[in-house]
């Protein structure tokens, strides 16, 4: 069952590196103005996109396997169809203890597989919105 307990969820926002599935280059969208948001808060935002040739000043990386710098959170800013795959990269990284899907984002299979792999799963809920609710 994905995270629900307002102090489970401060728990995890105290973590420090998030790895942004999705991340977008384009000022504007969610996917590159959340991020910054939480950028600014102090969090490290290590951004995925393989389309994308820069974002934050780094070279975004390909996929969560890719990625070589420590990972807490894999936030997910794909669609629901995608999560499978994304879930499937976190729970093979020791690092990842959480894996956070965006508004309107769900896959309850994939959220039972990380949670089976000793790792917490958050659905459906923003990033930006919960920090301001429970940290700011």
């Amino acid at each position: 069952m994905p995270v629900q307990n307002d102090d489970e969820l401060r728990e995890i926002l105290e973590l420090d590196a998030i790895a942004v599935v999705g991340c977008s280059a384009t000022p504007g969208k969610a996917a590159h103005s959340i991020p910054e948001f939480m950028r600014k808060r102090g969090y490290e935002i290590v951004p995925i996109n393989p389309y994308a040739d820069e974002i934050f000043g780094a070279e975004p990386y390909d996929s969560v396997s890719d990625v070589e710098e420590t990972v807490d959170i894999v936030d997910v800013f794909r669609p629901s169809e995608e999560v499978s795959e994304i879930a499937d990269e976190a729970i093979a990284r020791d690092d990842v203890e959480v894996v956070w899907t965006q508004l309107g984002i769900t896959d309850s299979e994939a959220g039972e597989r990380i949670e089976a792999a000793g790792k917490r799963y958050v659905e459906d809920r923003c990033l930006k919105v919960e920090y301001q609710r429970l940290m700011g």
